[in-house]
């Protein structure tokens, strides 16, 4: 095994960073491929929680070089801080390596997500207002500013004062959002901030990946979000800004697709999702409610509250197909304990038609409702068990049964928040 993509199947929010850690023991390097600091993982150590936002999780192994790579956009503050926050808990992060080529977030990126949020005729997509969609819509109209960059002080100039420009008349003419920015005083902090970190940043960060391949060294990609959250292939336009799909750790982080051996879908043993947005499995209210308490279903990043709902077949079919999953990582089936019964959704009914492919438009989704399964639950705490065998035989039911919806088999199987409650299967 050689590059292994980690991916989230669902909504984001899967327990991702658990696992990454988990595997970031036996690797040498670990990537993250895409997204910004509007997501967050959460790692538990001991008595200790870690919530990273930019980061990659195999930070705290410092035999594991850490990359933040050239698909990711760039809050330097929250980078500074989360640097230095780790640093204060006892993480060199001397293993820590950022691409020249991610793109940066300014105050005006942050002030346009709030306000475009603010303009209800545009409908609102329940963004975390930290500046992300507006970074990439700079990046792919050609007016971004990359890390390398801050360190060109003439260079930085010129292409701030056009984006100030455009902004600031967008922002105070059309979304009434008045704003005053003073360029020379947003030279001079980023330029402070990049210099506290410079000594991390390569100009060839996938130069330094492909070599890392070539040497046939373990290498896993770390994607934030989920699969729903696709800009192509999720509940658009209820979607993050970038691909989180397995495909999108190829241009990520540069590297051809062939390199990729295996794709771990985590698999949440229920469903959540933050924001906005059609969710056909979604519980409101009771059970929906009981899932979130138990399951500490509240945003890493903005601390929102998830919407909760039933496992969904069909979302997961969806992301087998789109990510090419070997194998599945299943999360939280701590939660599901003393439940009576537990529904799965196999099929979804749209106009009188039983429908089993995910259906694109959001309005034709809108309309579906979920056709379900019931499983029997169990008793048992589930928290100390280390062994599949040792699993409830209800419980084993649900997974093969979820594993079965997935077409994949399952690898690993988390029981509990802290990192050492994991059952491994492979």
């Amino acid at each position: 095994m050689t590059v292994t993509v980690i991916i989230g199947t669902q909504w984001g929010d899967e327990g991702k960073g658990k696992i990454t850690d988990l595997l970031a023991r036996d690797m040498d390097m670990i990537v993250r491929y895409q997204g910004g600091n509007n997501a967050g993982h959460t790692v538990v150590i001991k008595d200790e929680t870690f919530k990273l936002h930019l980061i990659p999780s195999g930070v705290f192994y410092p035999n594991v070089v850490c990359v933040i790579g050239n698909g990711v956009v760039v809050d330097p503050a929250v980078l500074l801080q989360e640097i230095n926050s780790l640093k204060q808990r006892g993480f060199a992060l001397d293993n820590l390596r950022i691409s020249a080529q991610a793109h940066v977030i300014f105050p005006y990126h942050r002030d346009l997500d709030a306000a475009q949020e603010q303009k209800n005729e545009a409908g609102r997509i329940g963004t975390t207002n930290r500046g992300i969609g507006p970074c990439y819509v700079d990046k792919f109209n050609r007016r971004g500013i990359r890390i390398g960059d801050l360190g060109n002080t003439e260079l930085l100039r010129q292409r701030l004062a056009w984006n100030i420009l455009e902004k600031s008349f967008q922002l105070n003419n059309f979304y009434n959002y008045p704003v005053n920015y003073d360029i020379d005083q947003l030279i001079a902090d980023y330029t402070k901030m990049f210099n506290e970190f410079k000594h991390l940043v390569v100009d060839e960060s996938t130069a330094l990946i492909n070599q890392a391949v070539n040497q046939n060294k373990r290498i896993l990609m770390e994607g934030a979000q989920g699969t729903m959250l696709d800009v192509d292939h999720g509940t658009y336009p209820y979607v993050t800004s970038s691909s989180p799909i397995a495909g999108g750790a190829c241009s990520g982080a540069g590297i051809g697709p062939q390199e990729i051996d295996e794709v771990i879908g985590v698999v949440k043993a229920y469903v959540t999702r933050v924001g906005g947005g059609p969710f056909p499995t979604e519980i409101i209210g009771g059970m929906g409610d009981q899932l979130r308490e138990k399951g500490h279903e509240y945003g890493a990043t903005t601390g929102r509250p998830r919407r909760c709902g039933w496992f969904d077949g069909v979302v997961m079919k969806h992301a087998s197909k789109i990510n090419g999953i070997t194998q599945l990582a299943i999360t939280k089936i701590d939660v599901l304990s003393q439940l009576e019964k537990i529904m799965v959704c196999t099929a979804y009914e749209y106009e009188g038609k039983t429908i089993t492919d995910f259906p694109t438009d959001i309005y034709r989704l809108a309309k579906c409702r979920p056709i379900y399964e019931e499983w029997p639950g169990w008793n048992e705490d589930l928290s100390k068990v280390t062994k599949y065998q040792d699993l409830p035989v209800n419980t084993k039911k649900y997974l093969e049964r979820l594993a079965e919806l997935a077409e994949a088999k399952i690898a690993l199987i988390s029981v509990g928040a802290e990192r050492g409650q994991i059952i491994k299967l492979i």
